[in-house]
């Protein structure tokens, strides 16, 4: 029996065949082109290139396919979807009455520039373009600013956030690398680093003092300098954020034990986890039943081989401050099996409490035990994602 005519209509409803996103208004000069004549004009890259970028969506239109245009042109279906892209941003930005200088300023080469800021609103593309060309960044510098100026709203209630202006595009790319920098020791040249970085593309001097403060660490006398507990917390606290796996270009997968298993399943976990292929199909020396993946950040990027994560139901069983941070939340410790000696007072290591539950001990504390071998140095605490912000874990909240 047929199917009826609203059952047709329905289904022409569901499923529609791909059509490209509307595209820029083609060239005065291209317009009387006929099919052949457009195709050796993207085949020999004839004109600028938001020119003859929108030849690529009029050739669709007419039936081609990505991959019969990269047949009949050598512009793969990845850069024909970045010029398109790239000149829609393009109008867009000479819509939003940009100076038509800085517009101007991608007409050689700027297509995968403006193709990384594709995903900001027409205000902020019209920021970050003008940062771009200022700043002359590259595809790379691009990226990570539109990240940054995307990511900045939520992160209210981090630590820092406040000094930082939302509507300053150097002012966004500078928080990031503040926030990356607080992912690293203290003090470590990577924090360093980071925290140079961050001050060089900051534009307020509110953004700026506050990168000063931690560049220039806690004033005082050197014996104030020693019993200044953020000077001797050399572990990061972080809360992962909503999002913040999708984003990341490189992610670590750790094996995970719970703070109830003793010391012995530790050691039976898989001690090297690895990406083999240009798929990233992680492999692992033997089987695990639980898993977490986290993003690439500097102090677990490293943990391929000896990386461990306990999980914890209750982050008050870790030895920070009760006064600000005394509250119920799951929490993972991320640890270095490869570390086991007990070297720094200051440090902070997991024990197994009397060959049973898991537990993080300070270096002073399991030196006064006569404890010189603990499971695994914590390189890393990560607080789970909340859909409010608040603070992150500062570096003085610890005991």
């Amino acid at each position: 029996m047929p199917p009826s005519n609203s059952k047709q209509q329905q289904q022409q409803q569901l499923y529609q065949p791909f059509r490209p996103p509307p595209s820029s208004p083609l060239p005065p000069q291209f317009r009387s082109l006929d099919t052949a004549r457009r195709i050796d004009v993207l085949a020999n890259r004839l004109g600028l290139w938001h020119e003859y970028a929108p030849l690529i969506p009029s050739l669709i239109q007419e039936g081609f396919s990505p991959s019969s245009i990269e047949e009949s042109t050598g512009i793969s279906g990845v850069e024909q979807n970045r010029l398109v892209v790239a000149a829609q941003v393009r109008d867009s930005l000479l819509q939003s009455s940009s100076d038509p200088e800085i517009v101007h300023s991608f007409d050689t080469g700027g297509a995968e520039l403006l193709y990384e800021i594709r995903l900001l609103s027409a205000q902020q593309r019209a920021a970050a373009a003008r940062f771009i060309v200022d700043n002359k960044l590259d595809a790379k510098g691009a990226q990570d600013l539109a990240r940054a100026m995307k990511d900045f709203p939520r992160r209210r209630g981090d630590k820092g956030w406040e000094s930082f202006d939302y509507a300053l595009p150097g002012d966004c790319l500078s928080y990031m690398y503040y926030r990356q920098s607080r992912e690293h020791k203290n003090p470590s040249e990577q924090r360093t680093a980071a925290l140079e970085q961050a001050l060089s593309v900051a534009e307020t001097e509110k953004a700026k003092s506050r990168i000063l403060e931690d560049l220039k660490g806690p004033s005082g006398d050197k014996g104030e300098q020693e019993g200044n507990v953020e000077l001797a917390v050399p572990v990061p606290v972080v809360r992962l954020q909503m999002g913040e796996l999708a984003e990341s270009s490189r992610v670590v997968a750790l094996p995970v034990c719970r703070a109830e298993d003793t010391g012995g399943v530790i050691l039976e976990a898989p001690w090297e986890c690895r990406s083999e292929g240009e798929f990233g199909v992680v492999v692992a020396e033997k089987g695990w039943n639980r898993w977490v993946v986290l993003p690439g950040w500097e102090p677990v990027i490293g943990l391929e081989k000896g990386g461990i994560v306990v999980s914890f139901g209750d982050a008050r069983v870790l030895p920070w401050k009760a006064n600000r941070w005394y509250k119920e939340e799951a929490i993972l410790v991320v640890a270095d099996r490869s570390r086991k000696e007990v070297a720094a007072d200051e440090a902070f290591y997991l024990v197994a409490v009397d060959g049973g539950d898991l537990k993080v001990e300070r270096g002073s504390a399991l030196r006064e035990m006569a404890v010189g071998e603990s499971l695994g140095t914590v390189v890393l605490v990560v607080r789970p994602p909340r859909e409010e912000t608040e603070d992150q874990l500062s570096d003085e909240d610890w005991e």
